[in-house]
């Protein structure tokens, strides 16, 4: 199950982890990512919390996580290859979170409800 934040991050759910990632629509609104800043891993964070920051030829933007918790994986090979964002944006997660209050998951919009929200924008 996957579900979306506001400032267009993306958790997909799997028992109690998150892998969170950030949305196509993020992405071609930044254009070419040339750079990530990742997350250490085993902080605790909050949902709404920016908790990574991500470079483009246009801008520069925080990555907010959808969820609170422990921050237990990074993506490493976005380090080196940050543009991996620009090609599977849906697919490619940049960390994992061991959610501390998974009930927060049903303030999230489902894919359906996101796509109407990114159409108002």
């Amino acid at each position: 199950m996957k579900k979306y934040n506001e400032e267009h991050e993306w958790a997909q759910i799997d028992g109690d982890i998150a892998s969170v990632g950030i949305s196509k629509y993020a992405i071609e609104q930044l254009g070419d990512i040339t750079f990530i800043e990742l997350p250490e891993i085993n902080s605790q964070i909050g949902a709404s919390d920016s908790v990574a920051f991500i470079e483009s030829v246009k801008a520069a933007s925080d990555i907010y996580t959808p969820v609170s918790g422990e921050v237990i994986e990074i993506n490493e090979e976005l380090e080196d290859a940050p543009e991996t964002l620009n090609e599977s944006a849906q697919t490619t997660w940049i960390f994992k979170v061991k959610m501390s209050q998974p009930s927060e998951v049903e303030e999230l919009m489902d894919e359906e409800a996101y796509l109407k929200y990114i159409e108002t924008l």
